[in-house]
C-alpha cells in the first residue's frame, strides 16, 4: 500500500513537471491594428512604413495633404511614410505616402508608385535595369549577331573554341553549364514562383544561406559561375599563349551569352528544358572527344599535346 502510494506521487510529479507554462511576456505579442496591418501588408506587398525607393521615371506626381502638386524627379530617394486603402477607388484601392524631404511629401497610387521608383538597393536596380523588355530584346539582337560573328572569325583562324576545338581543361565546359542552367533556373523561379522572386527583388541578398531554398540555389550558382570563372583565367594563362587565351576567352564569352538568352527566352514556353537536357549531352560529349595532354615541359612544366619545342618557354622536350 505505501509503495502504491509513493509510486503515484512520484507519477503525478513527473506529470506535473513535464508541463512548462513558458516565459510569460504578456507584452510581447501586444501588438496594435496599424501594426498588425502593416504586417500583412509586408507579407502581400513586400515593403511597408520605412521602405527605400529611388525614382527610375523622368518624375512621379505626388498629391499634398493640401491637395497641392508635387513633383520628384529621376534619381530622387523615397521613403515610405504611410500606407492607405481606399475600398471606394475603383482605379487602385492602395494609397502610399512618400516623402523625399520634410517639405516634398504627399500620396499617390501604388500602381503608379511602382511604376516609376526601384528598391533602392544596387541589387534591385541591377535586376530592374536587366530585366527591361526593350534592353533585353536589344541585348538578345546584339548578342546572337555578335557572337554568330565572333564565332564565325574565330573558326576561319582556327582558334580554340569551346565544344569544338577546346582546350584539355574541363572548367570552360563547366561555366557553360552553369550559365545555361542559371539562366534555366532563372526562368523558372520567375514562371513558377513569382512572388518568391518579387520578394527577393524587395529584399535582395547574395548570402544563399538566408534565401529561401530555390532562391538559394540560383544565388549559389551565380556565385559557382564567377568562381569557375577566375579557375578558367588561371587555367588559360597556364595553357595557352596571352594571343590565343584572348581569342579563346573571346569565344566562350559569346557561347556563355548565347547560352543564357537562349535558356531563359526558350525555358518560358517549356522547351528549354528539353533543350538544356540536349545541350548537358552535347557539352559532355564534346569534351570527352577533346584530345587531352598527355606530356609536360621539362623547363616550365606546363602541359604539352605533343613532344617537341613548348610553345611558353622554347624549350626542347624529347
Amino acid at each position: 500500500m505505501k509503495n502504491s502510494f509513493f509510486l503515484s506521487l512520484l507519477f503525478a510529479l513527473l506529470l506535473s513537471s513535464c508541463y512548462n507554462h513558458g516565459q510569460q511576456t504578456p507584452d510581447a505579442w501586444d501588438l496594435t491594428r496599424e501594426q498588425l496591418d502593416s504586417i500583412s501588408f509586408q507579407t502581400t506587398h513586400h515593403y511597408t512604413q520605412g521602405y527605400n525607393f529611388v525614382v527610375g521615371a523622368d518624375s512621379l506626381c505626388l498629391l499634398g495633404d493640401e491637395f497641392d502638386t508635387l513633383y520628384v524627379r529621376e534619381h530622387d530617394d523615397l521613403v515610405v511614410a504611410d500606407i492607405r486603402i481606399e475600398p471606394a477607388d475603383t482605379i487602385d484601392s492602395v494609397w502610399v505616402k512618400v516623402a523625399r524631404d520634410q517639405l516634398t511629401i504627399g500620396w499617390v497610387r501604388e500602381s503608379e508608385l511602382l511604376r516609376a521608383v526601384s528598391p533602392n538597393d544596387p541589387i534591385s536596380q541591377f535586376i530592374d535595369t536587366f530585366s527591361d523588355a526593350h534592353l533585353l530584346v536589344f541585348l538578345t539582337f546584339v548578342v546572337l549577331v555578335g557572337a554568330a560573328y565572333g564565332l564565325f572569325r574565330l573558326s576561319r583562324r582556327h582558334a580554340r573554341i569551346v565544344h569544338f576545338r577546346d582546350i584539355d581543361s574541363f572548367y570552360p565546359t563547366l561555366l557553360c553549364l552553369l550559365v545555361a542552367s542559371s539562366a534555366t533556373l532563372y526562368a523558372s523561379i520567375q514562371m513558377f514562383g513569382p512572388e518568391t522572386w518579387r520578394h527577393f527583388y524587395y529584399h535582395p541578398s547574395l548570402n544563399p544561406f538566408a534565401l529561401p531554398p530555390v532562391l538559394g540555389l540560383f544565388v549559389t550558382s551565380v556565385w559557382a559561375i564567377l568562381i569557375v570563372s577566375v579557375a578558367v583565367l588561371f587555367d588559360l594563362y597556364r595553357r595557352l599563349p596571352l594571343g590565343d587565351a584572348l581569342l579563346y576567352l573571346g569565344g566562350l564569352a559569346a557561347v556563355c551569352a548565347v547560352d543564357y538568352v537562349l535558356f531563359s527566352l526558350t525555358t518560358l514556353w517549356y522547351v528549354g528544358y528539353l533543350f538544356l537536357a540536349a545541350y548537358y549531352v552535347f557539352a559532355l560529349r564534346s569534351y570527352l572527344h577533346t584530345p587531352h595532354d598527355r606530356y609536360y615541359c621539362g623547363s616550365c612544366g606546363r602541359q604539352l599535346s605533343a613532344k617537341g619545342r613548348c610553345p611558353y618557354c622554347g624549350a626542347i622536350n624529347e
